[in-house]
């Protein structure tokens, strides 16, 4: 759990069809709140370990949250079968204030999976 109030988001992609890590990819966080609209608070891309360390806090009252993965220039670069069948991974979530969320990213060329993470 993060420090009171504040709830964060973290994320990594492994490429399973490797068996790696997947750098280079864009990332980014919206949030939603009372409002019930999403909006972008920060954009970030993976390090060569697959990770956003960068991500920033959600704003109090934030209900929602969801975290975009451009991952067709990554595919695009890493599969000799041309273009993405996915080109992008949207992951929404519900969020309670002063948790903390890791969400990793699972990516192959015809699928992913996502879970929360620790």
């Amino acid at each position: 759990m993060s420090s009171e109030g504040t709830t964060s988001v973290s994320t990594h992609i492994l490429d399973t069809s490797t068996g790696g890590p997947a750098g280079g990819v864009a990332v980014e966080l919206s949030a939603r709140g009372t409002d019930d609209h999403y909006h972008a608070i920060g954009h970030s891309e993976t390090d060569p370990d697959g990770r956003c360390k960068d991500l920033p806090a959600l704003p109090e009252g934030t209900t929602h949250a969801r975290l975009t993965f451009l991952v067709e220039p990554y595919l695009a670069r890493s599969q000799a079968a041309g273009a993405a069948f996915f080109p992008e991974v949207t992951v929404t979530f519900a969020v309670t204030p002063g948790e903390h969320y890791h969400l990793p990213l699972l990516l192959n060329p015809f699928g992913y999976s996502v879970y929360r993470g620790s």
